[in-house]
């Protein structure tokens, strides 16, 4: 049982080492000043071709919740994204952004029902200040709009985790990860058009590689595992490892790019791995209090009938449906 979680949570951890390398990919391989470009060739293509390889459509309410849930976790999450990424320098937007492991444990609180912890606040704010310590410079300087947009888009992705829980799709994961792919990307579409123009007449090898890294990789691939993380753990226990994605962007532009790193960023990426350490501890005694109780039933989906009243769960049968406070996009 251990080793099989521990096997889940190192593959949900992919997805935002993956994502740290965005940045990486995007200043090396692709045209400059095109981020929404990216957001849109990373997710259209990719949710494309997942419902293209499921052959499944949303069926009933999954209509409307694919488009939320692609809404929140990757349309309007790039957006705001995009307009941080402008106002802000790069530290300054992700410390804000690492609020987000705090506002899913908040979330999950209010909507799942699951209690809000001490340990889960101390990890939180140990998340924040690793963050912080990683990236922030002395001389970022702050700009109220991007502030709001970098809190603003935390808030919207830390609700889509939280909701992806909420919502037990009846489809494959691969058919779901393609709908909110899909509505994502074609939201972002006429954003990009509007705010960047056409896109470049002509791509070089290089962007060409990279928008195909961004779109295999980063989103087929890192959604894919993301949501399925979603699914099995608790919201806290995934979203926590979002903060991942700036201590891998940092080491990649360490290793790859000869940026310099100090003491402090080194204690920063202490504290931020000792963040995401804590989060996954469990209080003892919680797996054999589940054996004996079996798990929380899981919301049915709306379109899907209620099953009959089963029998009393064996000990030990059953997956953890609980989720506490990316979790991405």
């Amino acid at each position: 049982m251990l080793r099989n979680r521990a096997a889940l949570v190192l593959l949900t951890a992919l997805a935002p080492a993956v994502w740290g390398s965005t940045y990486f990919v995007t200043t090396e391989f692709l045209p400059p000043d095109r981020p929404l470009l990216a957001g849109v060739l990373r997710a259209l293509p990719a949710g494309i071709l997942l419902v293209l390889l499921t052959r499944q459509l949303p069926k009933g309410s999954w209509w409307w919740k694919a488009l939320v849930l692609g809404t929140l976790n990757i349309g309007v999450f790039f957006a705001l994204l995009f307009v941080a990424a402008y106002r802000l320098p790069g530290g300054v937007a992700a410390t804000v952004g690492s609020v987000q492991p705090l506002l899913v444990a908040g979330l999950a609180a209010g909507l799942l029902g699951q209690r809000l912890t001490l340990r889960t606040v101390l990890a939180a704010v140990t998340g924040i200040a690793g963050v912080a310590l990683l990236v922030l410079r002395a001389d970022a300087r702050l700009d109220a709009l991007g502030v709001a947009a970098a809190l603003g888009g935390a808030v919207v992705m830390a609700t889509g985790v939280v909701l992806s829980k909420r919502w037990v799709s009846p489809a494959p994961l691969l058919a779901t990860t393609g709908w909110q792919l899909v509505a994502g990307g074609l939201l972002l579409t006429p954003v990009a058009l509007l705010v960047e123009g056409p896109p470049p007449s002509s791509f070089t090898g290089e962007n060409l590689l990279g928008y195909g890294y961004l779109t295999l990789i980063g989103a087929a691939v890192a959604y894919a595992l993301w949501f399925r993380g979603i699914k099995a753990l608790s919201p806290t226990e995934v979203t926590f490892l979002g903060l991942l994605s700036p201590l891998v962007a940092t080491v990649l532009g360490w290793a790859l790019l000869g940026q310099q790193l100090t003491p402090l960023q080194l204690l920063g990426g202490v504290l931020a791995l000792g963040a995401v350490a804590l989060a996954q501890l469990r209080p003892r005694g919680a797996s054999a209090a589940r054996a004996v109780t079996g798990p929380a039933p899981a919301e049915a989906p709306a379109d899907v009938p209620a099953a009959p009243a089963a029998a009393p769960a064996r000990p030990g049968q059953g997956a953890v449906t609980e989720r506490a406070g990316r979790g991405r996009p």
